[in-house]
Formats: C-alpha cells, structure tokens, sequence
C-alpha cells in the first residue's frame, strides 16, 4: 500500500486515502461505476490483488490476478461513461490506461461493464 497522503494513483487529484484509499482498505464502496473503475485502476497500480478479485463480479471473477511488478500503471483517462450513477443497477466505462513496462511505453483501451448489487458495484467484463 502507499501512503495515504499522496497523490491518488486514478488521478483525481485528491490524497489517496481520501480517494481509492477509503476503497481499497474497505471503509466505503465506490458509489458509482466510474468511481469503481478508477478504484480498480488504482488498485493495479499498488498492486493490491484483493481489492481487484472483491470487487470483480463472482460470475466472471477469475481465481486469481497476476500482477507484474514490473508493470508501472502511469496515467487514466477516462473516454466515456453510460449509466452507472447512484441510482442505476448497470453501467459501462470506456478508458485507455496508460504504462510502462520494462522501459517501454504502453496502453490498454477496454469498454467496461459495471453491474451494482445490494448496493455494490462490480466490474463484470469488457465489452
């Protein structure tokens, strides 16, 4: 984990604790899809496996994630969002993710599709 001080790896501009932090150690839900995705993002980039696998739908979650070590995750942009607010059940986010691994530059461009139930957001599949 890093210091929940810093600049927040999903870019928002807030601390990390006051933003994906609070998500990652379980003390809120990300109450939108967006908010879901950038917590996910930034769960790759501190590599923090569990975050990913909890919030992955039990439908479509895999045993588990290998994460590279040597895969820095640099940069989030976010394209487009349908639905997924704080009264819809579904949602998709389209985002390229940007990194470096291994010295070269990289990205990963994925439409993603949200699912919320009992009140929590899941990352089911891309699209």
């Amino acid at each position: 984990m890093i210091d929940p001080e810093v600049r927040c790896p999903c870019l928002s501009g807030e601390q990390y604790g006051q933003c994906c932090g609070r998500f990652h150690s379980g003390e809120a839900e990300a109450p939108t899809a967006e908010q879901l995705m950038r917590s996910r993002y930034a769960a790759f980039a501190v590599g923090d496996e569990a975050y990913l696998l909890r919030t992955w739908h039990p439908s479509t979650r895999p045993r588990r994630i290998d994460i590279d070590p040597e895969q820095a995750w640099r940069r989030l942009d976010i394209l487009r969002t349908t639905a997924g607010g704080l009264l819809d059940q579904t949602g998709t986010v389209e985002f390229v993710a940007h990194y470096r691994h291994h010295g070269e530059r990289g990205s990963l461009r994925e439409h993603s599709r949200f699912v919320r139930e009992h009140r929590q957001w899941f990352y089911v599949d891309a699209l």
